[in-house]
């Protein structure tokens, strides 16, 4: 079987992986078996010694997070300078 990633991807993968907090390790390890397709939740699991399980929450996650991202908005209604009055304006004028 040809390697996916050369050994030095996988230790720096690996490194990176146990700096991260534990739900950024879900998504982490989420993103890198959707990258490798079929098979790539095994591979994963194995490769941080971690539950096929977490990988599969951690999908869950990111398909949930693509869902709320559109329909969230970054700031409240309403937020923001508020427009001058008509008449403020045309006093201002004179």
């Amino acid at each position: 079987m040809k390697p996916i990633y050369s050994e030095d991807a996988l230790q720096v993968m690996l490194n990176f992986f146990n700096t991260l907090p534990e739900r950024t390790r879900r998504l982490y390890a989420a993103v890198e078996s959707i990258k490798l397709g079929h098979g790539g939740t095994i591979f994963i699991s194995k490769l941080f010694d971690i539950d096929p399980k977490t990988i599969r929450r951690g999908r869950k996650e990111l398909f949930d997070l693509q869902d709320t991202l559109f329909d969230s908005r970054q700031r409240k209604v309403g937020g923001g300078r508020k427009k001058k009055l008509r008449s403020e304006a045309i006093f201002a004028k004179c």
